[in-house]
């Protein structure tokens, strides 16, 4: 009988506790949302989108490709839609690599990319962060193929981190694959 009275009330409190965490997380999403839009991706599509005239964080939509639900910043210049930015991942050395890619959709080049979520090697794979790195990716054309020279591509990698240089140019790649399929369902 002990034992009975002990397995209900452990029960009723891991159901209890069970029941707070979902609340508070229910509670906290939008919150959440907010901060990783302001302290992890704005940074990064600022700096892609350097010369919109509008809030970013404002002018941005969500869609759905699949299964996949995509945020799609919207640069405008004098009320005039110019790039769109977003985020695709890579397989870096250390997990997942989140990078942000803005596209001028008029030239149809990329307007850069920024490193969201990196857990490259400290020091040299880190250096995928740096601006020496990421200004290799501006001004190239969506078309071309966004890999490393090594792979025939026309990337320069960093030495040393030819890992972390790949998944960069992946994330790209991958993006671009779904830009056709954005654009047409942010500019309608």
């Amino acid at each position: 009988m002990e034992n009975i009275k002990m397995i209900l009330s452990l029960t009723l409190i891991c159901g209890l506790c069970g029941f707070l965490l979902a609340s508070v997380r229910t509670l906290t999403e939008d919150r959440i949302e907010i901060q990783i839009l302001t302290n992890v991706q704005m940074p990064a599509v600022t700096g892609v989108l350097e010369s919109s005239d509008n809030n970013l964080l404002e002018d941005r939509e969500k869609i759905r490709i699949g299964n996949e639900e995509i945020t799609v910043f919207i640069g405008k210049k004098r009320g005039k839609i110019w790039a769109l930015a977003f985020e695709s991942e890579g397989s870096g050395f250390g997990g997942k690599l989140g990078v942000i890619i803005g596209i001028d959709i008029q030239r149809e080049v990329l307007t850069g990319i920024g490193i969201t979520t990196c857990a490259e090697t400290p020091g040299i794979g880190m250096r995928i962060k740096e601006d020496n790195f990421r200004k290799r990716f501006k001004g190239k054309g969506i078309t071309e193929s966004i890999r490393l020279k090594t792979d025939n591509g026309v990337i320069d990698g960093i030495s040393g981190a030819t890992h972390s240089s790949r998944a960069s140019c992946e994330a790209v790649g991958k993006g671009l694959t779904l830009y056709e399929r954005i654009k047409s369902e942010v500019i309608k």
